[in-house]
């Protein structure tokens, strides 16, 4: 971890340096979730290769455009990389919508139907885990654009990369069939289910533990 003033200025307020004092006493857990990260990333990376490259001729076969869809989100210390996901969706898909999918969303290929519904759409982020931008487990990494609303307290999630699942992905798994009803999707995801997902990944520093990371991998298979 950085250096309390080597954070970002907007990150160095009292609401973000009690979690950060917290994980000051984690880092030997903070070591480990980064060594277990490389090591099974790089693993499942040779062993998925062949799942990897058979999802890829689906897409390219199911509908036009690229296998991958690339865009930019925000991790650690609010810095911007580009997430790799496969693309579910048509091609441009977030310059004709929302940036948050909602149920039945017409964008939905037939092919990403499929993956969505198995989270296969994720497996491309063993990549971005490889690269150092993202872990197994931590908050969920957001657009640009949802970043800036977050409050002081929800800067706290900037301390450590964004991950592929967390408690909040858990409970809030079936996140399109809340957001299928509403006439502004942007601004319900804003002011309401945004903040719920927060109040699970702020507990989650909280009660940061290397063996808690274990366990919410764990409880992702089973809710997938």
């Amino acid at each position: 971890m950085r250096k309390w003033n080597d954070l970002p200025k907007e990150m160095q307020v009292e609401q973000v340096k009690k979690y950060y004092e917290i994980l000051q006493c984690h880092k030997g857990s903070l070591l480990a979730k980064r060594i277990f990260d490389i090591i099974v990333a790089s693993l499942l990376v040779v062993i998925l290769s062949p799942i990897l490259l058979f999802l890829s001729i689906l897409i390219k076969i199911d509908s036009p455009g690229p296998v991958m869809f690339r865009q930019v989100r925000v991790t650690t210390y609010g810095k911007p990389f580009r997430i790799f996901k496969f693309r579910t969706m048509v091609n441009n898909a977030d310059k004709i919508g929302t940036q948050v999918t909602t149920k039945g969303d017409s964008r939905v290929t037939r092919m990403g139907k499929m993956l969505r519904g198995c989270r296969l759409d994720e497996l491309p982020q063993l990549f971005n885990v490889l690269k150092g931008e993202m872990s197994f487990v931590g908050t969920r990494p957001e657009v640009e654009k949802y970043v800036a609303h977050y409050t002081d307290e929800m800067k706290a999630t900037l301390l450590m990369p964004a991950g592929i699942t967390s408690r909040a992905s858990i409970e809030y798994k079936d996140e399109e069939r809340l957001l299928e009803s509403a006439e502004n999707a942007d601004e319900v995801y804003i002011h309401q289910v945004l903040p719920e997902k927060m109040k699970y990944n702020l507990r989650a520093i909280e009660k940061f533990s290397f063996w808690d990371d274990i366990k919410t991998m764990f409880a992702t298979v089973i809710a997938v």
